[in-house]
């Protein structure tokens, strides 16, 4: 009775000691496998469009994904653009309303848009409408700007005058690289409905 229980001891033991061996023979392939994959895609064998392969500190084959395009935050609005017809100093124009412009509105935005335009040089006196609704007939009338074929303003170039209202408010501001500047900087165009956008183009 001994011997027998000694021998089914002896077999289990062998068995068990041949499925960890088989276990461990399986493991080890497949990390041997996933190395190989990797090694040969790390060496330039195997190319991937969205993963880097790479060895790290250790020369162990690693990887990391791949980002193509990275913004800080949510794009809504693309950039505006710059049109080589427009006169150059509306983007000096644009950069000197936008630095100057406040956090939030004073109610003052022709004034700061005039005496932006004045100080790039754009107009060589200081216009002399004193309401926004004014500003787009002074402009063609005195200082060489034109109308734009454009209606949506987030499609207005850099540098361009933007008017809005009726006829009981109006608002002017200048389209900037990334939004509007007037007596504040906005990256969303104002609310109010469009009337015109204006530019003037360099001789």
């Amino acid at each position: 009775m001994i011997v027998k229980r000694s021998c089914q001891r002896g077999v289990l033991l062998a068995y068990n000691a041949a499925v960890r061996c088989s276990a461990f023979l399986s493991f080890f392939c497949g990390c041997w496998i996933f190395l190989s994959l990797t090694t040969t895609q790390a060496a330039g064998l195997g190319e991937s469009k969205s993963r880097f392969y790479y060895k790290d500190s250790r020369g162990f084959p690693a990887s990391a994904g791949i980002i193509r395009h990275y913004w800080r935050t949510r794009i809504i609005h693309p950039p505006a653009q710059v049109d080589p017809n427009i006169d150059p100093k509306l983007r000096r124009t644009a950069t000197i309303a936008e630095e100057r412009a406040n956090a939030h509105s004073r109610a003052r935005c022709w004034r700061y848009v005039k005496d932006a335009l004045l100080a790039s040089g754009v107009v060589k006196s200081y216009p002399q409408s004193a309401y926004a609704s004014e500003a787009g007939a002074e402009l063609v009338r005195n200082y060489g700007f034109m109308r734009l074929p454009i209606r949506d303003p987030y499609s207005a170039p850099v540098g361009a005058v933007l008017v809005y209202g009726n006829r009981s408010r109006g608002h002017v501001e200048i389209r900037t690289r990334d939004g509007f500047a007037s007596d504040y900087h906005s990256k969303n165009a104002c609310f109010y409905p469009l009337v015109a956008v204006y530019g003037r183009f360099h001789s």
